[in-house]
C-alpha cells in the first residue's frame, strides 16, 4: 500500500489533530476521509446527531510527528536487516546478469532494495555494459537505480525500431498565401466580409467554414490552403457538400476518401470565465425576475485553433480534432489530421464491405427460401390437379360401370345415355394429359408459404411467373 499522503490528505489529518474534541466530517471531506482511513491514520463513527466524528488514531500521530507511517518505518527496517543477504544473491558480474535476465525473458523487476542489494546489481550493470558484455544492435535498460522499483531491461534495438509507428509526413505550411490560392481559399477571401472582431463563413456556400477572430484569418486560410492541397495530392477529393436539415439549408466542406466524406471547418477555442452581469441585465433581472437569467460562464476566444468535426457537442468528441497545444501547433498536426482520416476510411470501407456481405448474405437466403417457397406452392397447385383428375377418373369409371350393370338387367334408360355421356365428358383420359400451368407468383400469392417479408428485396417473379433474376445468387426455380 501506498502511505505517503498528497497535500489533501495531509491537510485535513492536521485538521482533525487539531481539533479541541473531535471533527465533524462533511460531505466534501467523503473521499480524503476514505484515503485517512486505509492507512489507519483515523477512524470515524456516527455521533447522535447522524454526523460523522473523527478521530486520530496512533498512526496518525505518529506520521504528523515524523512524516511516514510507522509500518513504512518498519518496512525499512526489515529492508535494511535483509539486505545483506539479499545482496549476496545479486549477480556478480555483467554476463551473470545478462544470463539472469535472459533466464525471465528479457525483464528484471527487484522489488525496492537495500542499499548494499542495489549497488550490486547497479555494479553488474555498468560490468557488463563497459567491458563490451552487452551484444552489437541489443541494449541494457537500467531504472529506478537509487530508490524504489529497479527494472533491467535487455531489448533489441531492430525489433524496438521494428515496433516504432512510422513517420508521419509533416504537411508544410507557407509562410503566405500565394497569389494564385486553391479556389476554396479565392472563394473565402471575396465573402470574409468586413467585420472586424470575428468572421464566421460556417453559413456560406463553397467556401472554407471558419469562426475565427479577425487577426487570426490569414494563419487560418493558410492552413486551410495546406490542408486542401495535401489532401488532393494524396488523390482524395475535397468538395463542398449542401443538404437541407430540418427544413434549412446546411453547408459542409469535407474531404472524400474513397466513398467516405469526413467534414471539416476551422475554428478558434474559448475558455470559460465567470459572466460579470452587466448594468442592463441586472435592471433586467430587477425588473422581470422571471425571466431568464444572465449566463453563468462567459467563452471567450484565446487565439488557439482547432480543425475538427463541425458535428460536436458535450457528450460527443469529433474523432479527428486536433488543435493548438502547448508543444505543437496546429500547422504540425495536419500530417495527424490526415493520418486520422485515412485509418477512419480504412475502417470505415471494412465496415462496409462487411455490411454488403452481410446483406447479400442474406439476400440469397431470402431468394432461396423464395424459391422453395415457390416450388412448394407449385407442388400444391399441381397436387390439387391431379387429385382432381384421379377423383373424376373412378368417377367415370363408376358411372360407366353402373351404366353397363343397368344395361345388362334390362333397366337401361334415356338417363344411363345421359350418364355415359356425362362420364365421358368428366374423364380427364378422353383428351391427352398435359402439365397443368403454374399458379399465379404475385406476392400475395405466396404469403402462404413465404414467411418473410416479401417486400425485402426486388421481386424476382414476372406476371406469368417467370424467374427473372440471372446471377450466381440465384438458381433455376425447377431445381
Amino acid at each position: 500500500m501506498k502511505y505517503s499522503l498528497n497535500d489533501k490528505q495531509l491537510e485535513l489529518l492536521k485538521q482533525v489533530a487539531a481539533a479541541p474534541n473531535a471533527f465533524e466530517a462533511r460531505g466534501a471531506h467523503s473521499g480524503v476521509l476514505w484515503a485517512l482511513q486505509q492507512r489507519t491514520l483515523v477512524k470515524s463513527s456516527y455521533g447522535a446527531t447522524g454526523r460523522q466524528i473523527v478521530v486520530l488514531t496512533a498512526d496518525g500521530r505518529f506520521y504528523l510527528k515524523h512524516g511516514k507511517h510507522p509500518k513504512e518505518v518498519e518496512e525499512d527496517k526489515q529492508r535494511l536487516k535483509n539486505d545483506p543477504a539479499q545482496a549476496a544473491l545479486a549477480p556478480a558480474d555483467g554476463p551473470a546478469l545478462l544470463a539472469r535476465i535472459r533466464e525471465a525473458h528479457g525483464t528484471i523487476t527487484v522489488p525496492n532494495p537495500g542499499p548494499r542489494t542495489r549497488a550490486r546489481w547497479r555494479a553488474a550493470y555498468y560490468h557488463a555494459l563497459h567491458h563490451g558484455h552487452v551484444p552489437d544492435g541489443c541494449k541494457l535498460r537500467f531504472n529506478s537505480r537509487d530508490k524504489g522499483d529497479m527494472v533491467l531491461r535487455f531489448l533489441d534495438q531492430a525489433a524496438l525500431k521494428a515496433a516504432e509507428p512510422p513517420v508521419i509526413p509533416t504537411v508544410e505550411v507557407p509562410d503566405q498565401l500565394p497569389p494564385k490560392p486553391h479556389t476554396l481559399i479565392a472563394r473565402t477571401l471575396k465573402k470574409l466580409g468586413r467585420s472586424k472582431t470575428t468572421v464566421d463563413t460556417r453559413n456560406l456556400a463553397d467556401v472554407v467554414p471558419l469562426s475565427v477572430s479577425r487577426h487570426l484569418t490569414d494563419r487560418a486560410l493558410r492552413i486551410a490552403h495546406a490542408l486542401i492541397t495535401e489532401a488532393e495530392r494524396r488523390g482524395y477529393e475535397v468538395t463542398t457538400d449542401s443538404s437541407l436539415h430540418r427544413g434549412e439549408a446546411t453547408h459542409r466542406l469535407v474531404i472524400r476518401i474513397g466513398v467516405h466524406d469526413y467534414p471539416w471547418e476551422i475554428t478558434e477555442r474559448t475558455t470559460k470565465a465567470p459572466h460579470e452581469p452587466t448594468p442592463q441585465e441586472l435592471r433586467n433581472l430587477e425588473k422581470h425576475p422571471w425571466s431568464q437569467k444572465p449566463p453563468k460562464y462567459d467563452h471567450n476566444p484565446d487565439g488557439r485553433l482547432m480543425i475538427a468535426s463541425p458535428h460536436r457537442s458535450a457528450y460527443y468528441s469529433s474523432p479527428y480534432s486536433h488543435s493548438d497545444g502547448v508543444r505543437w501547433k496546429l500547422e504540425d498536426r495536419l500530417g495527424h489530421l490526415l493520418r486520422d482520416l485515412e485509418g477512419l476510411a480504412v475502417h470505415a470501407e471494412e465496415r462496409r464491405i462487411a455490411r454488403e456481405q452481410e446483406e447479400a448474405v442474406r439476400q440469397r437466403d431470402w431468394y432461396r427460401a423464395l424459391r422453395q417457397a415457390r416450388a412448394a406452392q407449385i407442388t400444391q397447385h399441381r397436387s390439387a390437379v391431379i387429385t382432381d383428375q384421379v377423383g373424376r377418373w373412378r368417377l367415370a369409371e363408376d358411372i360407366r360401370e353402373f351404366c353397363s350393370a343397368a344395361r345388362q338387367s334390362g333397366a337401361a334408360t334415356d338417363w344411363t345415355q345421359w350418364a355415359e355421356h356425362y362420364a365421358a365428358s368428366i374423364d380427364p383420359l378422353t383428351t391427352p394429359l398435359n402439365t397443368p400451368p403454374d399458379p399465379p407468383a404475385a406476392q400475395h400469392n405466396l404469403r402462404e408459404h413465404f414467411r418473410g417479408d416479401t417486400h425485402a428485396h426486388p421481386w424476382p417473379f414476372d406476371k406469368d411467373g417467370r424467374w427473372t433474376l440471372i446471377d450466381d445468387a440465384t438458381e433455376d426455380t425447377d431445381s
